[in-house]
């Protein structure tokens, strides 16, 4: 936050003190994901504080929001200079954020690339054309492109009726297509890890999965941050478990650590994303 405190005690000649420097930004958006922006605040607190001292550049601040459009609105604002977002917020918002992939999280007891898993009632979808009529729900859903490319693109062109929604009621939806409803679920990694641990899961079957896709971006905005910043951050990104306090913050985020971007992998989901949105 930028604080210019004034002297205005009535004496003219007294000198303003110079206002302190504006923070840097650090903007995390996952939709989907669960938790608030102010339950997230004191772990983006902690984070920002690790991150600062490490890189020995500061201020920093740092945000959460779980709502795609608040998500894109404070990535919009100029002091927001680095974004930490899921691949599918990635993908949609890339250009118009002038995002720059710069590093990729790790989470804890995960690999760097995970395959999505699309779920439906068992021996009911044989096909991506026995997917007409369907809805498939997702996490992901804000982003159809997603869904469409991405997720299960590699298995082939989904149906034009197939109509993709947004839902954080996984496993609502899980229940419903187990029941036989025309519903399919694109699974995260994660969820898609705990699906055998469902009571109906002998009810359900992964029809295809995607091929392995970065957890998610770390990504510069625009010009906003100097290169000798950045590069300071990214330094200290990739090292941030090596110290106490980074790695605690890193724990309370289940991060295990940040690495380079699979760069291969993100160009391939680039061009599916691309092509599904066209």
């Amino acid at each position: 936050m930028k604080l210019a405190w004034i002297a205005m005690l009535g004496l003219a000649s007294a000198p303003a003190l110079a206002a302190a420097p504006a923070a840097r930004v650090l903007v995390f958006c996952s939709p989907g994901s669960p938790g608030t922006t102010a339950e997230a605040q004191p772990t983006m607190d902690a984070f920002a504080a690790a991150l600062g001292a490490k890189a020995g550049v500061s201020p920093i601040a740092a945000v959460y929001h779980e709502a795609e459009d608040a998500g894109v609105a404070r990535l919009r604002e100029k002091d927001a200079a680095v974004a930490f977002v899921s691949l599918p917020f990635y993908l949609k918002h890339e250009q118009e954020l002038g995002l720059r992939a710069r590093l990729q999280p790790v989470q804890s007891g995960r690999e760097p690339e995970e395959r999505w898993a699309l779920v439906a009632k068992k021996g009911k979808v044989t096909s991506p054309a026995a997917l007409g009529g369907f809805t498939i729900s997702s996490t992901a859903g804000y982003a159809p492109a997603f869904v469409r490319g991405p997720g299960v693109g590699e298995w082939g062109p989904l149906p034009a009726t197939v109509r993709v929604v947004q839902s954080g009621a996984i496993l609502s939806a899980l229940r419903r297509a187990a029941a036989g409803e025309n519903l399919a679920v694109l699974l995260e990694p994660a969820q898609a890890a705990a699906l055998s641990s469902l009571p109906f899961a002998a009810d359900l079957e992964v029809v295809t999965r995607s091929a392995p896709l970065p957890q998610g971006v770390v990504a510069t905005v625009g010009e906003r941050l100097p290169a000798k910043s950045w590069s300071a951050i990214d330094s200290a990104l990739r090292s941030l478990r090596s110290d106490p306090k980074g790695a605690a913050a890193l724990d309370g985020m289940e991060i295990a650590r940040f690495g380079a971007v699979d760069e291969k992998g993100l160009s391939a989901a680039r061009k599916a994303y691309a092509d599904a949105a066209r």
